[in-house]
């Protein structure tokens, strides 16, 4: 399997990064290597992550990393990273946009 990022899930990496990197360079840098070696754990387990309960999806599936969601869904040969989002963000909302 392969990992894709889509441009909303990088967009979020990004603003995750600049918004820790304003008090602190060296732990954002951290922050987003440990959210990205959780997603590299999805090549091997797809299904490690619990359904999405907003959608109720089996392919749409999400891990947690502190208090963010990685949402990603499973494709027959890819998994596409969609978004990462705090954990208290209503998802409904959020994509309603």
């Amino acid at each position: 399997m392969i990992i894709v990022w889509s441009s909303p899930a990088v967009a979020d990496l990004e603003n995750l990064r600049d918004y820790i990197a304003h008090d602190s360079p060296y732990y954002a840098a951290i922050f987003i290597e440990k959210i990205i070696a959780a997603v590299e754990k999805i090549i091997s387990f797809p299904l490690m992550g619990r359904i999405v309960p907003e959608y109720g999806n089996k392919n749409i599936r999400e891990v947690i990393y502190q208090n963010y969601r990685i949402i990603y869904k499973i494709n027959a040969k890819t998994i596409f990273i969609l978004t990462i989002v705090h954990g208290g963000r209503n998802l409904y909302r959020l994509f309603k946009k």
